[in-house]
């Protein structure tokens, strides 16, 4: 690789100019882009027809490129200085890395961030400084997050996250959930069997925030994250590896229960988590739905998203679900309106443009009976639904 031809350099330096970063791997097609910038058909045979430069499909390592210009002697490598932290090899096992940088959709430039699109429509509430707080701090410290269904408790963390730019793996957790799932597992890839590195480890090697959504929705075989809950790292064994957690590497579990299984029946699935599990979170966070007031800017901040703002109407949205949640605290009625059919309400007022074809849409989840009840509630609510024009708006809406 010292003897370089000049056709070589000038295909290495075609790829510094193209933007190409360098790392353990290409795709044929940023290696085909760069041929033609240059004014070549297809990418170098010296690349894609050498065997041993194939690491996956459609992958190849070119060993010889690093991001500053080539001259014409010396040898060409990317340097463990050019590699981020998860990107290199595993000591004992190479291919399982290169293999998962593939598949987590490496492209163009460098391997695909993780780090959440920050909501310009977000409004931050309840726990979230503290949150964000603790995911910037760089600190190991589980948080168990638990709340009512429907109140932001995944979007807060995800956007606490994408403020802090850190990345976030998140895995929604099922009761089949196991630690092939969770740690890896050998997978067929290219006709060949190997080993694949799972969302944990991934998230572990780049100390990245894992979110476990809904994890007490989750079985024993969780319990595979017992020492990842301790922040000692994992021993993988299937490879027989032990993977050390990078700097930053956290976990934050959201919950519709703490835990200790569904006890009105609301949350059908839900498990009863091992005590010593649950012991290993440091803090566990409950979330209620936000305040009238925090609630209807962010309607109004949904209303502005979609097109279409009636603050009067947010309003009118925000008292009647108030009065659903005491209701429903109070035991008087078995269902509730949360903040995501809020702001489905929002969104199908901003298409259809009449508040009783918006409300109908979001009550037809439920059984007549509390269709009824929760309808006859809002037009108490805002006078408007009872005016000549709000029953001409009904009438319209009536195939809905």
């Amino acid at each position: 690789m010292s003897n370089l031809t000049a056709k070589q350099i000038a295909f290495l330096d075609a790829m510094s100019d193209y933007g190409i970063v360098a790392r353990p791997a290409y795709s044929r097609n940023e290696l085909n882009s760069v041929a033609q910038s240059i004014g070549m058909k297809y990418a170098p045979a010296w690349i894609v027809q050498d065997p041993s430069r194939r690491l996956a499909r459609g992958m190849f390592s070119v060993p010889e490129f690093t991001d500053a210009p080539h001259v014409d002697s010396g040898e060409r490598r990317v340097t463990a200085s050019q590699i981020r932290p998860s990107e290199k090899q595993p000591q004992g096992s190479t291919e399982p890395a290169v293999v998962m940088n593939a598949i987590m959709g490496m492209t163009a430039g460098e391997r695909a961030s993780l780090v959440p699109n920050k909501m310009t429509d977000y409004v931050p509430w309840g726990h979230f400084k503290n949150v964000e707080q603790i995911i910037r701090s760089g600190f190991f410290a589980p948080i168990f997050v638990t709340g009512m269904s429907g109140n932001g408790k995944t979007t807060m963390i995800e956007q606490a996250c994408a403020k802090a730019k850190r990345e976030c793996f998140r895995v929604n957790i099922t009761t089949e959930t196991d630690e092939d799932d969770l740690l890896g597992g050998f997978r067929l890839v290219d006709g060949d069997t190997k080993f694949v590195y799972g969302p944990v480890v991934e998230a572990m090697k780049r100390g990245a925030v894992l979110l476990l959504d809904e994890i007490d929705l989750g079985s024993s075989k969780m319990m595979c994250l017992q020492p990842v809950l301790e922040g000692k790292g994992v021993f993988v064994k299937k490879i027989g590896e032990w993977i050390t957690p990078a700097e930053g590497f956290t976990i934050v579990a959201t919950a519709n229960t703490k835990g200790k299984g569904d006890v009105d029946g609301r949350f059908v699935g839900t498990n009863v988590l091992n005590e010593a599990f649950l012991d290993r979170f440091d803090w566990t966070m409950e979330q209620d739905y936000a305040s009238r007031s925090t609630e209807k800017r962010i309607l109004v901040k949904k209303m502005e998203k979609f097109g279409h703002v009636d603050e009067d109407f947010a309003d009118h949205l925000t008292g009647w679900a108030e009065i659903t949640r005491k209701a429903f605290n109070e035991g008087a009625i078995d269902e509730i309106i949360t903040t995501r059919r809020l702001e489905n309400i929002c969104k199908a007022f901003s298409i259809f443009k009449d508040r009783a074809t918006a409300i109908d849409l979001a009550l037809a989840r439920f059984d007549a009976e509390t269709q009824s009840a929760f309808r006859s509630l809002y037009d108490k609510v805002d006078e408007s639904m009872s005016s000549p024009s709000s029953e001409e708006g009904e009438a319209d809406s009536a195939p809905f």
